[in-house]
């Protein structure tokens, strides 16, 4: 649907994948950080979302340089054509590489005449041709899932790239300058075929690596029909998980293939890119910033360290909210005076937000540990003593940036940059600031707790922590650095 749209020129077309301006926080911020600092810049929205009634509705006040918004939900079956009964054409077979571990695909898969004429969503659907593809490789993979588990697996695959073909065709003829894509996925994909068919510049922004995190979802995931029921109970019941893995890693390749550039927000996460396909040569790596000056008078703690460690995140399986509960479970035995707050919206996963607070009635610790849903940063920072993050993948958190801001130490999981923030990485000067607070292996709960103790008790080593954050965030992660890098780079494509 289109929301905005005041028929000028585009300068920076985001294509925003479940993120904003819908969802809060992490992606969400960074892109309306970036739109709210280049007010010079017209920048268009293209989100493509799972189910309309999967969001609460826009989250953020949108600046007036939003010239273009439209949003698509590629898992909703009011965007399926008619039923009817279709031939269908051998192209289709086309789709099987994207199954298949492959270095190379057909190009019509990156040509969006292909989704339009030649296999059109019709066909994709109703088609005999189609159902014959699918029958043919259920043979050729020899898998032991049921053949109709197969089926709807391929069918909830495919579907979504006609759909978002569909958001490529509302922007088709507009006037934009460069497609920003802040994922591979869906969203890079629409990208990848826009810059195909209109020749616009294609950059990527990876926060996390895609690939990685649909993988982790995918391998939690209880929607998916394994076939593990009583009469298929010895199947191997990862074998429809596999091909969506394998689709969304050929999703990345095509994503690499047409980008223009490639951008990361550290090192490591480089190495990654590298590993699922992308070129080196393509790839560069550019941190993110925070605007020191919001939290920078939330400095003052005359009033002592608060006993109160804060996750501040979406309360979904990836930022393992549980091993937090343990972690406070394990700290209020022996600092019973502390208390675990859970800052973050909750409808992203209702089922799992519930298991959470089960866990903590289980436990007995429901006076210990607050979920607080939704909460300004700048009123709950002043309040705690510590900020942690739990999960099990993570790009470059803002949250730690912004806690270092206003001088709170951080315990984090040994994931994405968490190491480099912590500990310091960038350079020599960096890892001699010294530790802004610890860092433990995923899912290690006892570490966790052990490390809160330690902050929360020693006040010495509290302060080195606080004073070795506030110095990282202002000599390496300023906004204003962050901003520069990105003009830099909008000005370089934008002619």
């Amino acid at each position: 649907m289109k929301i905005i749209d005041k028929q000028v020129p585009i300068d920076v077309l985001f294509i925003s994948e479940g993120t904003y301006p819908y969802v809060l926080g992490g992606v969400s911020s960074w892109i309306h950080s970036i739109i709210e600092a280049m007010k010079d810049l017209r920048f268009g929205i293209i989100f493509l979302g799972s189910k309309q009634e999967d969001y609460p509705g826009i989250q953020y006040k949108l600046p007036e340089n939003i010239v273009y918004l439209e949003d698509y939900f590629i898992f909703s079956e009011k965007e399926y054509p008619p039923l009817c009964y279709i031939k269908g054409s051998d192209k289709v077979k086309k789709l099987k590489s994207l199954l298949i571990n492959s270095k190379h695909f057909p190009e019509e898969l990156s040509n969006i005449n292909f989704y339009l004429s030649e296999v059109t969503f019709s066909e994709i659907l109703y088609s005999r041709k189609t159902f014959e593809m699918i029958e043919d490789l259920y043979v050729e993979l020899n898998l032991s899932i049921p053949f109709v588990d197969f089926f709807w697996t391929l069918r909830n695959i495919f579907i979504p790239l006609w759909i978002v073909v569909r958001a490529i065709t509302s922007v088709i003829d507009r006037n934009i300058s460069l497609i920003h894509s802040p994922s591979t996925g869906y969203a890079g994909f629409l990208g990848a075929l826009l810059k195909k068919v209109r020749g616009i510049p294609f950059i990527i922004t990876e926060h996390g690596i895609y690939t990685r995190e649909r993988k982790i979802d995918l391998l939690n995931a209880q929607w998916i029909n394994t076939g593990s029921n009583y009469f298929f109970k010895d199947l191997k019941i990862e074998e429809p998980k596999n091909l969506w893995i394998n689709f969304f890693v050929n999703l990345g390749k095509i994503c690499y293939q047409e980008a223009d550039r490639v951008f990361c927000l550290f090192e490591d996460a480089k190495a990654a890119q590298i590993s699922l396909g992308c070129p080196p040569e393509k790839i560069e790596v550019v941190p993110n910033g925070v605007e020191i000056q919001r939290y920078s008078h939330l400095r003052d703690r005359k009033q002592g360290i608060p006993p109160v460690v804060a996750l501040i995140g979406r309360v979904t399986p990836i930022k393992d909210i549980k091993t937090f509960i343990k972690a406070i479970k394990l700290l209020v035995e022996k600092l019973p005076e502390a208390e675990g707050w859970i800052v973050g919206p909750e409808e992203e996963d209702p089922d799992y937000a519930k298991e959470c607070k089960l866990m903590v009635e289980v436990l007995g610790i429901e006076k210990k540990v607050k979920f607080l849903g939704t909460q300004k940063l700048t009123d709950i920072l002043p309040k705690i003593g510590l900020c942690t993050l739990t999960s099990i993948s993570e790009g470059m958190p803002l949250v730690v940036l912004e806690s270092f801001a206003a001088g709170l130490p951080c315990v984090t999981t040994d994931v994405g940059s968490c190491r480099q923030l912590v500990y310091g990485g960038l350079n020599k000067e960096d890892i001699q600031l010294g530790k802004a607070g610890e860092v433990v292996s995923v899912g290690d709960s006892k570490s966790l707790s052990e490390a809160y103790y330690k902050l929360l008790t020693d006040k010495q080593q509290y302060l080195m922590a606080r004073r070795a954050g506030i110095e990282r965030v202002e000599k390496f992660y300023s906004f204003e650095r962050f901003i520069n890098n990105y003009r830099s780079i909008y000005n370089y494509f934008i002619k």
